[in-house]
Order: structure tokens, then C-alpha cells, then sequence
């Protein structure tokens, strides 16, 4: 094994073991009868922000040539995570009583358990046919679902940021600069409209290819 596999399959293995731990905090949060999405937030988001944070790695495996994943595309998708995960569940602490916290956690969560099992596999051998179709499957709900929380906790991120004025930076001040976070807010989430709609085709599109190509070589 070539110290390439070596370290991509570490990567991807250890990556699947943070999200399938964070399944189990999540689950053993609402056994608990934590109905309350801040407190959820509360139980799992050191797991969160490491894991999530550590997908950061995936932008310099495909800069690098590690991987074949194009290098804008990769960006985009991770620094749209780590623009939740921080730039408004961490900073803005009123997002983390949003419904839209249980919807992200879900999708994310199921997500990256099947995408990091299936990549590290894919590194040593073929994969399963029914994680293959989960990966190419599952994404039919979590796209819409995983998008919506993201919206939501976006959206009462917003208005915090508004009213407290969190991360914006007002005239007068030494550097002379002004900043207004909840118009950076509000760009991203506007940035959902055009972008979200071709990425969820270009995976319709990858299912038909990629499960008709299992099928054929059943």
C-alpha cells in the first residue's frame, strides 16, 4: 500500500468513526429526552466542529493532486459547512434553539457515514452494491433536508446578528473599515437559490450513470 492510500484511507476511516460517534451522542441526547435543539447543540458540538473542521483537509487533497475532486467545487462545499458550524452556530448562539440544528445533524451526519465508509473501501477494493446505493440514494433526502436546516439556523442567525451587532465592525475606528456580518448572512443564503439546484441534478444525473454501471456488472 502506497503511503497515499495509506494516508487517504487513514483519513477517511477516521473520519467515518467521528461521524458514526457523533450519531451515537446524538441519539443518546434525545434518549435522554433532550428535546430542546440547544441542548442537543450542547451535547455534540465538540464532535462537530473537530470532524467538521477537519473536513477542511479535502480542499488541500484535491489542490495536491491526492484526489481527483475538483479543487472550486470542493472549497465551496466544505466552506459552506464550516460557514454553519462557525460562522453561525458557534458565533450567534440563538441559531442553536432552531429546528433547522436536529435537520443539518441528520443530514450531515448520515451522509458523511456513508461517503467516508464508501471512500476508504473504494481505496482498498469495491465497495458494496447497497453502500453504493445509499451514497447515490440517500442523498434525495438529506440534500433538501440538510439544506433547509442550514437555511433556518442562517435565518434566525440573521436577525441575532442584527440586533447585537455580533462580528460587524462600525465607523468610527482605527482601521477605518466597516464590516456588516448580517449582509454576509444574507449573500450566503441567497447563494443557495442558484447553486443548490444544479448540484441536486448533477447527482440525479451521477445516480442514473453510477448505479446502471453496478447493475450491468452484477
Amino acid at each position: 500500500m502506497s503511503a497515499r492510500v495509506a494516508y487517504l484511507f487513514s483519513y477517511n476511516a477516521v473520519q467515518f468513526l467521528g461521524w458514526s460517534y457523533l450519531l451515537i451522542k446524538i441519539c443518546e441526547s434525545l434518549s435522554k429526552g433532550h428535546n430542546s435543539m440547544n441542548q442537543l447543540y450542547t451535547d455534540v458540538s465538540p464532535i462537530l466542529q473537530i470532524f467538521q473542521t477537519g473536513a477542511a483537509l479535502e480542499i488541500f487533497h484535491a489542490a495536491l493532486g491526492l484526489v481527483r475532486s475538483n479543487v472550486q467545487i470542493t472549497f465551496q462545499q466544505v466552506q459552506s459547512r464550516l460557514f454553519i458550524t462557525w460562522g453561525i452556530l458557534h458565533f450567534l448562539p440563538t441559531t442553536r434553539s432552531s429546528v433547522g440544528v436536529f435537520c443539518l445533524l441528520f443530514a450531515w451526519t448520515i451522509t458523511e457515514m456513508i461517503r467516508y465508509s464508501m471512500y476508504a473501501i473504494q481505496l482498498v477494493g469495491s465497495p458494496p452494491y447497497l453502500l453504493t446505493w445509499l451514497r447515490y440514494t440517500f442523498f434525495i433526502i438529506a440534500y433538501p433536508v440538510g439544506v433547509s436546516g442550514e437555511l433556518l439556523c442562517s435565518y434566525a442567525g440573521f436577525w441575532e446578528a442584527k440586533d447585537s451587532e455580533t462580528l460587524s465592525i462600525s465607523l468610527p475606528n482605527q482601521m477605518n473599515v466597516t464590516f456588516y456580518y448580517p449582509a454576509v448572512i444574507a449573500v450566503i443564503m441567497a447563494m443557495y437559490v442558484p447553486l443548490f439546484p444544479p448540484m441536486y441534478m448533477h447527482m440525479f444525473a451521477q445516480r442514473k450513470k453510477i448505479l446502471s454501471k453496478e447493475t450491468k456488472t452484477e
